[in-house]
């Protein structure tokens, strides 16, 4: 018994320090994440030829024409970190950043090769990284945090679910 309050006297101390910084780690993990995508975007439009190239013979992205794929695929390295810095959209962004890198990791075929494993790594890495705060949330460190704390949930009705008085209160 004297074990389990003396360990309580330590560890307490410690989880109440780790939860005081957790929002720091939370933001910590959203700047990581957003670095990566907002460099990789940058250097897509720095050379848009050579990008229209890479989607073209070297990114086997399904359904989609390559040059479609190479604007959809840089504006969402340009424009999700950003959201994802500012915790704006919180998990329905964090989701849609998942799926993307996801389509990115099985259309680079190279990723599968011994050759790249080392790429596949960090996809995964950063999937579990998105992963996390997807399920974890943006912290109170974002303008998430702030909207909710300011004007509680928005709730957006369906014009159809109130014509036929379904309510979600």
């Amino acid at each position: 018994m004297k074990h389990i309050i003396i360990s309580a006297k330590i560890v307490r101390p410690i989880i109440h320090l780790l939860n005081r910084f957790k929002d720091v780690g939370d933001l910590l993990i959203r700047f990581w994440i957003a670095q990566i995508f907002f460099l990789s975007g940058l250097s897509k439009i720095t050379d848009w030829d050579t990008t229209l190239v890479l989607f073209k013979y070297v990114y086997t992205v399904p359904l989609l024409n390559p040059a479609l794929a190479a604007y959809i695929g840089t504006a969402a390295e340009l424009i999700f970190p950003i959201l994802i810095v500012i915790g704006f959209g919180g998990r329905f962004f964090l989701f849609c950043f998942f799926m993307y890198n996801l389509i990115c990791a099985l259309s680079f075929s190279f990723l599968w090769t011994p050759a790249g494993t080392a790429g596949l790594d960090d996809h995964i890495n950063w999937g579990l990284l998105l992963m996390f705060l997807m399920f974890h949330g943006m912290g109170r460190i974002s303008l998430d945090y702030f909207i909710h704390k300011r004007y509680g949930h928005l709730i957006v009705y369906s014009h159809e679910k109130i014509k036929h008085g379904i309510s979600y209160e």
